[in-house]
């Protein structure tokens, strides 16, 4: 009786979904189709809300859950080379952990990590990790770190499955038959000598059986370019007049995809129209006749996006998706500008959520109020240990510590964790603001990194306080509008500095204008000495030149991105721009975009 009540209970429920759907559910989609929709959509929300759950238990006694974590890491272990070093065995809490070991920096580990590289097991960790991710780079050459897949299940459970229970609660119509497009690509992985995997964390086997929810066929995750995947993504996705959400792990990269529908419109309707893949797209053989099956002619779907590109770009995306919700990728911190330009430009009216803040080191912290402007992470207190150094102690190489329940609000700390990777007091160089608190729990806002600091003369110039600052300049310069921007140290270019004392050099793509007038060029040295004190002080000795300012070619910083990229192991995923640029091989590469 009861089997027989829930099955009445289960169609009912099916029924009301598809009613409710109607308009966006394709009808010639099979009731199988719609069944397993159905059905992943409430795993994942049962999932999602399981975590939440969690996390808010944990957030009310952050003490014990992270002397929790530590000590069962420690455990783990002890027996590595390092953990017998250090004696992790006789560590008993977190006073006697801080006390033993000393805060590090990634030199600590080079040579343990090199000699995992070469397969050497036991070293960092137990036995071998499952891959070696790559940092960003932005503090110099990128550098090789350990991916477990602990790890990456700390991201899906604590960091995927929150954010997701935070979507469905703050956009309903997403846990309804609406599809997303998540603009990735599967890179190609590098191995070292040894065999071992060499590019981003493992990601966690379950993603894997939810693909059907987004708008692209399973086949193009096999495409390793990303401009063809992007090209890819975009055709399918504009085919689905319905489509939910747009989704990324980074906002530059919808910002690079809308940049490539506005370069190839018409190319993309003409596909749409004739169901089949631009002959000049790069694509192996089995994957096009794969994809091109699937793509269907569609001429009035075709003509509906001609009349809109026609219009122009400015609110293309509610324009070609009018049940357009949400768009979900992270535009803090370096990719605050592409966020920006999704808000005002690309995706204007459609809210924008920057869901989780991580490091190749980890996860760090979710951001749990979607519908709010402020992108503000509560820390995930089972993902990793977490210390803090006050601000005005970051110089010394050893100092105090604060754990997560002895920081206060409003003061900026110099983050430091403790992974699952066989990092042990790492100073991984993010400065952030603890907001508020959410139960116990901080909850932080990133503010910086600190190799992305200005420094010629000590003056510290952080990369919020640079951005804000050439925003300034930017809104005083008549019709342009800012794509994107780096700046260096002159003596970066040793003697081709371009001058005798050493200044800033700035390289700006702007929309609007072809050129600046000098005064005009001048207005970001002014604002800059406006706006931070100490660097109008040393304008004023001389000790620094003005700051020059470089207009570049259009599209000089796509081309940028993949010239770091390919210089290196790591992937588009996992680039950080660099604000701040520290190696004459990118300094000279920018010189070379320069047109005035």
């Amino acid at each position: 009786m009861l089997s027989v009540a829930f099955l009445i209970a289960l169609l009912g429920a099916i029924v009301t979904f598809l009613v409710w759907n109607r308009r966006s559910w394709d009808p010639t989609k099979t009731l199988g189709l719609l069944l397993r929709h159905w059905f992943a959509l409430r795993v994942i929300a049962w999932h999602g809300a399981r975590q939440r759950r969690h996390l808010e238990v944990d957030s009310q006694d952050i003490h014990c859950v992270q002397e929790e974590i530590l000590l069962q890491r420690l455990q783990m272990n002890q027996d590595t080379e390092y953990g017998l070093l250090h004696q992790f065995s006789d560590i008993k809490d977190s006073e006697s952990f801080q006390r033993r070991l000393p805060l590090t920096r990634y030199e600590h580990y080079k040579e343990s990590i090199l000699k995992v590289s070469q397969g050497q097991e036991n070293i960092l960790l137990p036995g071998k990790p499952a891959t070696l991710p790559m940092t960003s780079g932005t503090a110099g050459a990128p550098a090789m770190l350990l991916g477990t897949m602990s790890s990456a299940k700390d991201f899906f459970l604590q960091g995927t499955s929150v954010v997701w229970n935070a979507i469905f609660t703050s956009c309903p119509r997403l846990y309804g038959a609406q599809k997303i497009v998540n603009f990735c690509y599967t890179p190609v992985r590098d191995k070292t000598e040894a065999a071992l995997p060499i590019g981003p964390a493992p990601t966690f086997p379950t993603a894997a059986y939810i693909r059907h929810l987004y708008s692209t066929p399973d086949v193009a995750y096999e495409i390793t370019s990303i401009q063809e995947a992007l090209y890819v993504h975009l055709l399918f996705a504009l085919r689905d007049r319905d489509l939910g959400a747009l989704e990324a792990s980074s906002a530059w990269i919808i910002c690079e995809a809308f940049t490539l529908l506005q370069d190839q419109w018409k190319t993309i309707a003409e596909d749409i129209c004739i169901g089949h893949i631009n002959a000049e797209l790069t694509l192996p053989d089995s994957i096009r006749q794969k994809l091109e099956v699937l793509l269907k002619p569609d001429a009035q779907r075709a003509w509906e996006l001609r009349v809109e590109f026609e219009k122009g770009f400015q609110g293309i995306a509610k324009r070609v998706w009018p049940h357009l919700h949400m768009v979900i990728a992270v535009d803090s911190g370096a990719s605050d500008l592409y966020g920006s330009i999704l808000k005002e430009m690309y995706c204007h009216g459609t809210q924008v959520y920057s869901p989780l803040y991580g490091t190749p080191e980890g996860l760090i912290g979710v951001n749990i109020w979607p519908e709010k402007s402020e992108r503000h992470y509560v820390l995930c207190p089972r993902s990793m240990f977490c210390e803090f150094i006050p601000l005005g102690l970051c110089e010394e190489a050893q100092t105090h510590t604060l754990a997560m329940h002895e920081v206060k609000e409003n003061e900026l700390y110099e983050l430091v964790v403790t992974n699952h990777a066989g990092l042990y007091r790492y100073r991984i160089g993010d400065v952030v603001r603890v907001a508020r608190f959410h139960n116990q729990c901080p909850v932080v806002e990133f503010m910086f990194r600190q190799s992305q600091t200005l420094n010629i003369r000590g003056e510290g110039i952080t990369e919020d306080s640079f951005y804000r600052s050439l925003r300034r300049a930017v809104n005083l310069w008549p019709g342009a509008g800012l794509v994107d921007y780096c700046t260096m140290d002159s003596r970066i270019l040793g003697p081709f500095s371009g001058g005798s004392d050493p200044h800033y050099d700035v390289f700006v793509e702007l929309k609007g204008v072809r050129n600046l007038s000098e005064d005009q060029r001048y207005k970001l040295d002014q604002c800059l000495q406006e706006d931070i004190p100490v660097y109008r002080a040393l304008r004023i000795k001389g000790s620094i030149g003005h700051t020059r300012v470089h207009l570049v070619q259009a599209g000089a910083f796509t081309r940028f991105r993949r010239f770091i990229v390919s210089g290196s192991r790591i992937t588009y995923e996992q680039l950080q721009m660099p604000r701040v640029l520290r190696r004459k091989e990118l300094a000279d590469f920018m010189q070379r975009q320069i047109i005035s």
